[in-house]
C-alpha cells in the first residue's frame, strides 16, 4: 500500500491535502504535499541551497559556490511549466521544508531500445532540522504518484557515492543500483 492510500484510508484525504506526519515520539506535525509556484522562489532557493552546497563540499572538483541565486527564476518557471516535469515542495506550518524535483522521459527511438517512459528523481532536499521525519518518503511517494500518472513504470535517480545517507534511504524504498557510472581524471601525462 502506498503512503497516498494509507493516508486516504487513515485519515480521509489526499494526498494533495494536509496530513499528520510524526515528528517526534508524541509529536505530529502538518504537512502538505503540493506543487510549487513561482512565489515560492526564495524558499526554493534556500533549500536547493542545501542540496549545492553539500555536493559542493564533497566535490569541489564538480560543483561550486554560484555567483547569484542558485537557480534563477526562469529555471523555476520552466521546471514549474514543463508537462514532462514536476517540483513539489513539503509545507509544514507555512515554511517549505522539503522538495522533489521530477521528469519524465521516454526511450530513445533506436532498434536495440525498448519504448518505455520513465521518471527521473533530479532532486530531493528535506531541510536540516525535518529530516528523518517522512518528509522525504512522502515527497517521494508524491513524485511515484506523478510519474504513474504520466505512463512513467520506473523512477530512476542518480546519487554521488559520497552519500551514504541518501544511498541507505532511496535502498530503504526499495531503489537498486541499474548502472555504474565512472569517472578518470586525466593528467597532461595520459
Amino acid at each position: 500500500m502506498t503512503m497516498q492510500e494509507r493516508m486516504t484510508r487513515v485519515y480521509g484525504h489526499r494526498e494533495a491535502d494536509r496530513c499528520p506526519i510524526v515528528d517526534s515520539p508524541g509529536k505530529h506535525m502538518d504537512l502538505s504535499i503540493r506543487e510549487a509556484h513561482i512565489g515560492d522562489y526564495e524558499e526554493l532557493c534556500e533549500i536547493f541551497m542545501e542540496v549545492d552546497t553539500l555536493h559542493g563540499e564533497a566535490l569541489p572538483h564538480l560543483f561550486r559556490a554560484p555567483n547569484g541565486p542558485v537557480r534563477t527564476k526562469e529555471y523555476i518557471s520552466g521546471v514549474i511549466g514543463d508537462e514532462n516535469a514536476a517540483l513539489f515542495v513539503a509545507q509544514s506550518e507555512g515554511e517549505i521544508v522539503g522538495l522533489v524535483q521530477v521528469f519524465v522521459r521516454d526511450a530513445p527511438d533506436l532498434p536495440i531500445m525498448v519504448p518505455r517512459r520513465w521518471a527521473a528523481i533530479d532532486t530531493l532536499v528535506v531541510k536540516r532540522g525535518f529530516r528523518r521525519s517522512g518528509i522525504g518518503r512522502a515527497l517521494m511517494e508524491r513524485a511515484h504518484g506523478w510519474a504513474q500518472n504520466k505512463g512513467a513504470t520506473q523512477v530512476e535517480l542518480t546519487v554521488w557515492e559520497f552519500n551514504g545517507e541518501a544511498i541507505a534511504f532511496y535502498q530503504e524504498l526499495g531503489y537498486q543500483t541499474g548502472s555504474r557510472r565512472m569517472c578518470r581524471a586525466l593528467s597532461a601525462d595520459d
